[in-house]
């Protein structure tokens, strides 16, 4: 398995490295060179396995030759051990032919630690065999930052900073990141928003520079495409509770920076049976005017009740319009590059070939709260705001399929207090492992929106340590 940039001047990668790389040094982002395909065989022989058993099968065809199967099997069953509920990513229903898919049982209670986990031993894995150090560089708008600290704390061999927008998280998101113990943990509040945090980290990664001799730049955002490839595992279990009707099943993601559902389609490349794919974006819904208009361009990005959706620059985007473009790296360039100076459009043909694929829905605050309260009334189930956002998106791009839709609940309501009593529901308690959270002592240190400030930071810290 060989793995190659989006912009088409880097070559082509082992899964090892592209796992030590995260962003390609061209600027764009590794994907797969031929996606493995799946027959309907093999799949129904998955069909019973666990979550674990399913995962291993699945992830090695990604990992190649890169780690010995004896030793993935290790670190995949490590990886889902610490999750709480036996099966992993239980299915729950609500109304007929209407599912949600539980991804929040993990130890930080968002759908990120399915992945983050995972990264982290694999990160152990492969530096101990280099015995090499690297500094972990992230940007979260929310759940990203404590499921990397979570996953990669107790790694010999990094370092780690995460950046977030001061103020623009949930206290539970904030706190979750803040007070996690580890020398080699750092939370950074950087004054902007996720787009600004977002920028920051990818240029740090085009140029290295300024980290100390024999250091390097390691991606735990969704840029890195071990994230994704953990991802899709979730896709094929939930899917194939159904395949003995032979019938496709749809899915519905909360989704800001297209990562979560680029797994869903890459599964779907695969040979999974999927239907539709559903966007649900918040107001910040650049994802939604693309494929509801076929216009991709900036607008103010706005705090929502989904602040982990609040995201303008949908970096997995550009993974799918790689394939989109049929892999013209050039068009796949400049497409992204101008999208500060206009709006960005696809031909009329691509555009149709993306709506066989995506439909989308654009969800607001009053909406988010409103489904909130009427599946708590109707079902007794209660839902986060991102998840509510899935639901409610799922509802209105069914039509006239009555296919089972899928929609995936990325996070705990517990941590989300704000939407859930807008709703006029009371916020449920944090599990027994969170429940001194608001007493822990925070640690975090408040950083201007630049580049230089964060540069500084880590390499201040870097020599420190040495």
């Amino acid at each position: 398995m060989k793995y190659i940039s989006t912009r088409g001047r880097t070559p082509a990668q082992s899964f090892e490295e592209v796992l030590l790389t995260g962003l390609a040094p061209d600027g764009g982002l590794f994907v797969p060179e031929s996606v493995p395909k799946v027959d309907r065989e093999t799949m129904l022989s998955w069909k019973n396995l666990g979550y674990a058993e399913l995962a291993f099968e699945i992830i090695r065809l990604y990992t190649g030759d890169s780690i010995a199967d004896e030793d993935l099997r290790t670190i995949v069953d490590e990886t889902y051990a610490v999750f709480s509920d036996p099966e992993i990513a239980p299915l729950h229903q609500l109304g007929e032919q209407e599912y949600v898919l539980e991804l929040f049982h993990g130890p930080t209670l968002a759908f990120k630690d399915f992945a983050l986990q995972l990264l982290g031993r694999l990160l152990d894995y492969f530096l101990a065999r280099r015995q090499k150090h690297v500094a972990i560089l992230g940007a979260t708008s929310g759940d990203t930052g404590s499921a990397a600290m979570e996953g990669c704390r107790h790694c010999e061999f990094v370092d780690m900073y995460i950046l977030y927008p001061h103020n623009r998280v949930s206290e539970v998101q904030r706190r979750q990141m803040t007070t996690i113990k580890g020398s080699n943990v750092n939370s950074l509040a950087v004054e902007g928003n996720f787009d600004d945090c977002q920028t920051i980290v990818k240029k740090a990664f085009s140029d290295q520079g300024f980290l100390p001799e024999g250091y390097q730049l390691v991606a735990v955002n969704s840029i890195n495409f071990s994230r994704i490839m953990a991802q899709i595992v979730y896709y094929y279990f939930a899917a194939l509770k159904f395949v003995d009707n032979n019938e496709a099943v749809s899915f519905s993601v909360p989704t800001g920076n297209f990562g979560d559902i680029y797994a869903g389609y890459l599964a779907k490349q695969m040979g999974l049976p999927i239907d539709r794919l559903i966007i649900a974006t918040n107001k910040n819904d650049i994802l939604h005017r693309f494929m509801s208009r076929n216009q991709y361009n900036l607008e103010q990005l706005e705090a929502s009740l989904s602040p982990s959706m609040d995201i303008m620059v949908s970096s997995n985007f550009e993974r799918y319009l790689f394939d989109l473009f049929d892999q013209d790296a050039q068009r796949v360039e400049a497409f992204v590059t101008g999208l500060n100076q206009d709006v960005q459009q696809v031909s009329e043909q691509e555009w149709e070939r993306a709506k066989a694929v995506f439909d989308s829905c654009r969800v607001d605050d009053e909406t988010t709260c409103e489904t909130i309260r009427d599946v708590y009334n109707q079902y007794n189930y209660l839902l986060d705001p991102h998840t509510a956002t899935g639901v409610k998106a799922a509802r209105e791009c069914r039509g006239g399929s009555n296919n089972p839709i899928i929609c995936l609940a990325t996070a705990h309501p517990a941590k989300f207090s704000e939407a859930i009593e807008k709703a006029g529901l009371a916020t449920p308690a944090l599990p027994d492992h969170l429940a001194d959270l608001m007493q822990r002592e925070e640690h975090f240190t408040v950083l201007p929106s630049s580049l230089d400030a964060v540069k500084s930071f880590i390499q201040d810290s870097l020599k420190a340590s040495d």
